[in-house]
């Protein structure tokens, strides 16, 4: 498969191409590529990408990168449906309507 179709990140659909040139552009900071191409930033949060995107920086680069400079995972680690949420807005204003009828 070619650089240019090898899709590394599925959630922001980012190919290994726009990577490369990202790093060639002056992004080689695993924070920084994150900020330019929204990488970790999908559902997976970062899950599936981010030790990809570290391989292809440490090619391109040469150099390792820093444990330091992943991300912190923070709740919810699983993703949750706008359903569940808007559900407990309106169980909200319920409980909200019968405590100003007492």
């Amino acid at each position: 498969m070619s650089e240019k179709k090898t899709i590394v990140c599925r959630c922001e659909d980012l190919t290994k191409k726009e990577i490369v040139e990202a790093i060639q552009e002056g992004y080689t900071d695993l924070e920084e590529l994150r900020r330019k191409l929204r990488i970790g930033m999908g559902p997976c949060q970062g899950r599936v990408c981010l030790p990809l995107v570290k391989r292809i920086l440490k090619q391109v680069t040469g150099e390792k990168v820093k444990q330091e400079s992943f991300p912190t995972f923070r709740p919810p680690l699983v993703p949750v449906s706008l359903g569940s949420l808007a559900k407990l807005k309106v169980e909200s204003k319920k409980k909200k309507q019968s405590k100003d009828q007492e």
